[in-house]
């Protein structure tokens, strides 16, 4: 009897195994021929699906520790631009006896991107709205997949974009050593004959007319008419300088982030940055980011040209009528911007 009861519960675990096995397929015919019928759909790179690193490398271990055994030539650039920042800030730090430490107010242009762990220090007049449009898709889920479709008042909306000055100081000091922190900085005189021009010769810039102008025009120029003292609209490059160099102004407050150093917006002698782009090599800098950080397939920086972009032949005729005394002045205000940088000194610069 025992051996006919045993046949019998072998038998029926065969069946039950059968059967399993038959389903089973039967499911994967069905799974296949669903996905026959209705192909995946591609979504958008930037949503939620997929825009998480988890299980991936972050873009610290792709610049670090990159896949490929030799370094790329870009890499071994962006290393030269990292030692040149440390060494300036060393011989630096040595000259002067000022030292502190930052608050989270110090962190308001560092923008983060908690999906692909990037931090971006963003200088006005160093392509800083096309980045924001960047990090607005990046950090959009899905919102955006084009840049150049954001409005460029949209992004400068502090609301769209997440500084690092919002998060708690263990959170802060977490992603400062987790996150690729990168910043792009422009040829410092450049730069600025860039903002004045954007901020004092356009007639719509009205409040910066009104809040700075006003002030310069007082203070810079003799016998000003009434009309100037109330509207500020007419500011000469020459009083912009003036303004810049007068020690009054920077005790009065700081300088307007247009024209302040990048040393004093970014903090690169307090912040270690992964990766400094510059302006004249802006579309490979940026693209390579994107690649470190993983959507480079998906997302290029934008790129069009801007029949408005102040030039090096443009700042030469604005430096003409600036005294060597000035310009002298002028440069010791943003000397560290020239060395950190590797910014040689403009043939068109007559020191004293």
């Amino acid at each position: 009897m025992k051996p006919a009861l045993l046949e019998v519960m072998r038998m029926n675990r065969i069946c039950r195994m059968v059967l399993v096995t038959c389903l089973g397929s039967f499911a994967l015919v069905i799974f296949y021929f669903q996905s026959m019928l209705h192909p995946v759909i591609r979504r958008n790179p930037f949503g939620m699906d997929i825009c998480c690193r988890k299980g991936s490398r972050s873009p610290l271990q792709e610049l670090y520790n990159p896949t490929q055994l030799e370094l790329s030539s870009t890499a071994i650039l962006h290393q030269i631009r990292r030692d040149q920042v440390t060494d300036t800030c060393r011989a630096n730090s040595m000259s002067s006896r000022k030292r502190r430490v930052l608050t989270p107010n110090d962190l308001k242009h560092l923008v983060v991107d908690e999906d692909h762990e990037l931090i971006y220090c963003y200088v006005p007049k160093v392509a800083c709205t096309n980045w924001k449009r960047v990090m607005m898709v990046l950090t959009g889920r899905g919102k955006y997949s084009d840049p150049m479709e954001i409005p460029a008042n949209e992004a400068h909306v502090s609301s769209n974009l997440k500084t690092l000055n919002q998060y708690s100081i263990p959170e802060i000091n977490h992603r400062l050593k987790n996150y690729m922190k990168f910043l792009f900085v422009r040829e410092p005189f450049e730069r600025l004959v860039s903002a004045y021009r954007n901020k004092f010769t356009q007639k719509y810039n009205t409040s910066f007319h009104k809040r700075y102008g006003t002030k310069i025009i007082k203070r810079q120029r003799k016998n000003a008419t009434q009309e100037a003292l109330h509207k500020g609209d007419d500011v000469k490059f020459e009083e912009f300088v003036a303004y810049l160099i007068d020690p009054h102004t920077q005790r009065e407050e700081p300088f307007n982030e247009h024209w302040q150093t990048v040393y004093s917006l970014c903090h690169p002698c307090h912040i270690h940055y992964d990766l400094i782009g510059k302006y004249e090599t802006l579309e490979e800098d940026s693209n390579y980011i994107l690649q470190l950080a993983g959507v480079g397939n998906y997302l290029k920086f934008p790129t069009y040209a801007k029949s408005t972009r102040t030039t090096d032949e443009m700042t030469t005729e604005f430096f003409q009528n600036i005294s060597s005394e000035h310009q002298t002045q002028l440069y010791e205000v943003y000397k560290l911007d020239f060395l950190m940088f590797n910014y040689s000194m403009p043939s068109y610069v007559k020191l004293e």
